[in-house]
């Protein structure tokens, strides 16, 4: 490949890197930067790895989440006798009992609580995604969804801190979040199932309206962002099929490696970010940007 060619991938690793987690819509800055450097014809960067790409770019992302709040949120400790058990009861049954013996030896129950919620946050895009996969990628994936998207929910985030100024978070840490607002947060995420939403976005906003603090609203988006975003990258690369040729892989690996690293100042930059200020500008920068895209569209056609 030539050097504007990897300049290219390298880009695109910043992009997915910075949009991931600021509620910006990381899929569709990256459609919008496919489609004003294109490369058509390519033998290495054909269409269907770029649509590929453009998903699985995702992994470099969810291990900077994993490297950053691995002691967040693993579930798992070495054996050591309980202070107590979680269980109110021992079971009788060896099978049971022995699960509630392994609980209580070697695990965090308050974490393992905390990815059943984000199981439960799941379900919806699961459940609706997975159906609808094909069609969105034929239908919803163009500049002008990807601009109204960016328009409407930057319009969204300014009502929502408009809304949110004179309330107190109800819920102020990841392990406050009841089954009922895992629920609702995935209701929120499946918005995101549209390009130009933003995942990050759709789930911070649903749970500030639900009652969370920006700072756990944030948190728990990144925690539910690493079964969600594994599942989806997955699916990708089993629709796309194992056989990359070596440059193709390493087109992959060289983008998730640069993702990784901005993910990692991105994550940072956002969560001290919050700590001072709301979520209006990025807001104004949504509306701005679909206006841009709109704009665009319109005169290239």
């Amino acid at each position: 490949m030539a050097f504007l060619d990897w300049l290219k991938v390298v880009f695109l690793g910043i992009v997915e890197g910075i949009t991931e987690w600021l509620p910006i819509s990381s899929t569709g800055h990256m459609i919008l930067v496919d489609s004003f450097w294109k490369t058509p014809n390519h033998p290495v960067l054909t269409e269907s790895f770029m649509n590929m790409f453009m998903v699985v770019i995702q992994f470099g992302a969810i291990l900077a989440v994993v490297v950053l709040y691995f002691g967040k949120f693993w579930p798992f400790h070495r054996r050591r006798e309980p202070r107590h058990s979680w269980f109110a009861a021992q079971s009788d049954n060896a099978l049971v009992g022995g699960l509630q013996g392994f609980c209580d030896h070697y695990c965090y129950m308050d974490k393992i609580i905390m990815w059943l919620k984000i199981a439960v946050s799941c379900l919806p895009a699961i459940l609706i995604g997975l159906p609808l996969d094909d069609w969105m990628d034929a239908h919803l994936y163009n500049g002008v969804v990807v601009a109204a998207m960016l328009i409407l929910y930057g319009v969204g985030f300014l009502f929502v801190e408009r809304y949110n100024r004179s309330r107190k978070p109800r819920v102020t840490s990841v392990a406050a979040v009841t089954w009922k607002d895992a629920a609702l947060i995935g209701v929120f995420q499946v918005l995101a199932l549209v390009p130009g939403t933003s995942r990050s976005g759709a789930t911070i906003l649903g749970g500030i309206l639900i009652g969370a603090s920006r700072e756990t609203a944030a948190e728990y988006t990144f925690f539910l962002a690493i079964p969600v975003m594994f599942g989806a990258s997955l699916l990708k690369l089993v629709k796309f099929g194992f056989h990359f040729t070596g440059t193709q892989f390493a087109v992959l690996l060289v983008a998730m490696a640069v993702a990784f690293a901005v993910s990692i100042a991105a994550i940072k930059f956002l969560m001290n970010y919050i700590k001072k200020h709301d979520f209006t500008a990025f807001g104004w920068y949504r509306i701005g940007l679909g206006v841009v895209v709109l704009i665009w569209y319109i005169l290239s056609r």
